[in-house]
């Protein structure tokens, strides 16, 4: 499949795949991107996952015709782009392997074995030249292996990104390339998943390449992106600095006997009544709302990190957090959940304790301003709760 002149996108696509790392859900299957760069030399870019050894060395003899290459470049280290690593050395053993100092020790890691012979360290700045195609490598640790590095294309102007800008998800039949209406949304969830714990070290990376023309970037998952990069870039730019990307509230709650669902309910009408009351009407305002004990857990924290704002509504639970809820502001506070609006809506049977546990988890997190208003309740909602939650309205949409 061509993405330029010299370059052949020679990755497979993973249709039988259910939980992509055992835990994230990939109804769609999963892309596992390699790339050949046909030049004077020929460059090899990553492999796949095992299992998919036969068709991913047929796609490469097939770019290749009858010539061989120069080198295998290896990227990063997780099993999905190097189990393949000795089976095309045994294929291709006149081939240079080219990686990180931290990538080969993780090969004999692996492996067991020193692949000392045919090696090329590469670090900061380092160039290869393939004759007309000329690379330079950067280092992306903790983007999001520590032995990662991305390589830049001068001559096409193509960014090899390693697993920064992938996203969910198989790639189309007609060809691994799409605008960005068809990749944010899983890419949000690709990204705060798996990336998201390491925003400081993608903004790293991104200072880095800020010097740098890019026409088209090509992941390890997901399709190419080839056209608006520039829209690409500054979505990581805001997700890697944990600014939200839209104005609106995103409500998470829990429910065992339906109270606090009608609760959550009553708060989101009151919300759209007041968005629509003529004075604090806000076209762009979102509100979305998930039911921690039925959603995708990813897509909640995704979306907990695309709105300025967060209600959470729990219940107390063996005097602890509901476990859905413990399990979502844990997920949260793992990936520096930060610069938020956080609200509580809490019940409890006899003991209404739950917003003190949830605001206490989350005052290690950066730039958190916690609603003046807490929706308390004993059981059920009373008047004085609908106050609150008409208090709390105020403060959402102000």
């Amino acid at each position: 499949m061509r993405i330029t002149d010299d370059i052949k996108y020679v990755g497979v696509n993973d249709y039988k795949i259910d939980l992509f790392e055992g835990l994230y859900k990939v109804p769609n299957g999963m892309a596992y991107n390699s790339y050949v760069i046909l030049d004077d030399k020929i460059a090899v870019m990553d492999t796949v996952d095992t299992g998919f050894t036969d068709e991913w060395l047929k796609n490469v003899q097939f770019a290749l015709k009858d010539k061989k290459p120069d080198y295998l470049i290896v990227q990063h280290m997780e099993p999905d782009h190097s189990s393949n690593i000795l089976k095309f050395m045994e294929k291709y053993p006149e081939a240079f392997l080219v990686a990180s100092s931290r990538a080969f020790v993780m090969m004999k890691n692996y492996f067991g074995i020193e692949l000392a012979e045919n090696k090329i360290v590469v670090d900061d700045g380092d160039i290869l030249s393939l004759g007309k195609h000329v690379f330079t490598f950067f280092t992306a640790p903790m983007v999001h292996w520590p032995e990662v590095i991305v390589t830049y294309d001068s001559t096409d102007k193509v960014l090899f990104s390693a697993d920064a800008f992938g996203r969910f998800g198989a790639v189309d039949m007609d060809g691994p390339i799409v605008d960005e209406k068809e990749w944010e949304g899983e890419a949000r969830r690709y990204y705060f998943g798996i990336v998201g714990k390491y925003g400081l070290f993608v903004q790293k990376l991104l200072n880095k390449l800020k010097d740098v023309e890019i026409q088209t970037i090509c992941p390890l998952h997901g399709p190419i992106l080839n056209a608006n990069v520039e829209h690409y870039l500054k979505l990581y730019h805001t997700w890697s600095s944990y600014e939200p990307g839209e104005d609106g509230v995103m409500i998470a709650y829990t429910s065992v006997y339906g109270n606090t669902k009608k609760a959550v309910m009553m708060l989101i009408d009151k919300i759209v009544d007041r968005l629509h009351d003529g004075e604090h009407e806000k076209d762009s305002f979102k509100v979305c709302v998930y039911d921690l004990t039925r959603c995708d857990m990813s897509e909640a924290v995704a979306d907990a990190f695309k709105y300025g704002k967060l209600v959470l509504a729990t219940t107390t639970y063996n005097a602890e957090l509901f476990p859905p809820m413990r399990e979502f502001i844990s997920a949260l506070t793992e990936r520096n959940f930060s610069n938020r609006f956080v609200a509580f809506i809490e019940n409890g049977s006899w003991a209404p304790i739950v917003a003190k546990l949830m605001r206490e988890r989350l005052e290690k997190c950066k730039d958190i301003t916690f609603a003046k208003n807490t929706v308390r309740m004993v059981s059920a909602l009373n008047d004085e709760g609908i106050e609150q939650l008409e208090e709390l309205v105020k403060e959402i949409v102000s």
